[in-house]
């Protein structure tokens, strides 16, 4: 059977791009279907806007610190409108590079969202195109917990679109999401309380970072509410009330309500039921390691998959797939070993395992090693801060299990040592390195 195309890729975002020029740099004819902007959400709603942010919020702290080095006391004013009027020009940028890079490797994108027609037909817009393989890549979008009034929150999707710098808001939801926005809008200048179910932020993380950060948070002045439920959001001529239920039981009266409860897959209304495409119960497509579905010809990565929602993983998989499909080098995707960071401040960043995940896979083999330290740059501050490293460690074999870090230049650092945790480097090979001096990444050799 002759098709319009060999692949066609649903879902313009990171993940999308990846495999549509992978696959066409072998020869594939490919297109790539998006009913908004290629980026997706990292590049639109989610992990390049909010860096910019958290890179403006870093200068009042900046301005303070100044003063002890010997620079004279500034009065800063903030504009919100002209930050984020640079943030969507910059934007615009990365989308323009996108669109180059799709047209110089030879990928037709389709403008509207794609749905199945039959297992290798889409409807894009009024059009219908035939395909040989198709690539689900539509990724994720926020969920909303289901309270009376919740339709008055924001997500994150909505934040990048304020017309002004909220001057007191709610973030429900502890997750990465959620400390990064209470730490970068506190630090601009916002009233910021962080409601969450647990006691303890970063659910996940090694329980030392988690305890580093949500101390660091506070000190900054953010209100944490753990064991907390938002019950109710009712509008009011002062803003909007919102009721809480648990160890916080009050109701705040704040401008804006940002929920961070999550993501769930955009899965939603694509035609994959009739197909028998299987899914889990959020919606997640249920894939192999070679991102198969049920269905032989349909493949899908990223968000949307039953797997780690991550953009570096999701590009990770849509690279092994693009080149065991068309490749002819089949790999799967190792997912030992992934890094990941929290960008607030304080700054915090892991890879490997925490120390709960070794105990359970290790038991009393588990050992070990943790510093805390000011970090040098602090020290003409005046500021009482500290930095936190820790290294999980296998006894028998010496090999390094996890390292997580809390301060400055965390997330830089543990990208580094990525890469010798995923060879197996030992504390033996941490211990004779030399490191640089004086340097935060220092510490990690001297444990």
């Amino acid at each position: 059977m002759s098709f319009d195309y060999d692949l066609l890729v649903m879902g313009g975002g990171p993940a999308g791009l990846a495999a549509s020029k992978r696959a066409a740099a072998y020869g594939a004819r490919v297109a790539i279907a998006e009913q908004n902007a290629v980026g997706g959400t990292c590049v639109h709603r989610g992990c390049v806007p909010k860096k910019l942010m958290v890179y403006a919020a870093d200068f009042p702290q900046l301005f303070q610190d100044a003063i002890g080095y010997g620079w004279q006391e500034v009065q800063p004013q903030f504009d919100w409108s002209k930050l984020m009027q640079a943030i969507h020009q910059d934007l615009q940028h990365i989308q323009q590079s996108h669109q180059q890079a799709l047209s110089k490797a030879g990928v037709e994108v389709l403008s509207g969202r794609a749905t199945f027609v039959g297992p290798h037909t889409l409807e894009v817009g009024d059009r219908r195109v035939t395909t040989d393989k198709i690539l689900i890549a539509v990724g994720g979008r926020p969920a909303k917990p289901n309270f009376p009034g919740a339709e008055h929150a924001l997500t994150s999707r909505e934040m990048f679109q304020l017309t002004q710098l909220p001057q007191r808001i709610a973030i429900i939801g502890g997750g990465y999401i959620g400390v990064e926005f209470a730490s970068m809008l506190r630090n601009l200048g916002s009233e910021v309380t962080l409601v969450d179910t647990t006691e303890q932020i970063l659910s996940g993380f090694d329980s030392d970072l988690r305890n580093e950060v949500q101390a660091g948070l506070m000190r900054r002045g953010i209100r944490f509410c753990g064991n907390t439920t938002a019950k109710e959001i009712t509008p009011e001529a002062a803003g909007l009330c919102l009721q809480l239920a648990g160890d916080c039981s009050e109701a705040l009266t704040v401008d804006t309500v940002l929920c961070a409860v999550g993501r769930i897959p955009n899965t939603k209304d694509l035609g994959l039921e009739p197909l028998g495409i299987e899914m889990d119960s959020k919606g997640a497509i249920a894939v192999d390691e070679y991102s198969r579905t049920n269905q032989p010809n349909i493949f899908a990565v990223g968000d949307c998959t039953n797997r780690l929602a991550l953009t570096p993983v999701a590009k990770m998989e849509a690279i092994a797939f693009a080149d065991t499909e068309f490749g002819a080098q089949p790999h799967p995707v190792n997912y030992d070993c992934i890094p990941t960071a929290v960008f607030a401040r304080p700054e915090a960043a892991s890879v490997g395992l925490t120390e709960a995940k070794a105990r359970e896979q290790f038991g009393d083999a588990v050992r070990c090693e943790s510093s805390q330290f000011p970090p040098l740059y602090v020290s003409l501050t005046g500021r009482s801060e500290k930095s936190l490293v820790k290294l999980v460690l296998d006894s028998h074999s010496d090999r390094v299990l996890g390292a997580h870090m809390v301060g400055e230049a965390a997330a830089e650092i543990i990208q580094t040592l990525a890469i010798a945790i995923k060879m197996g480097a030992t504390k033996q090979d941490f211990d004779e390195t030399i490191g640089i001096h004086p340097s935060s990444a220092e510490e990690f050799l001297t444990l």
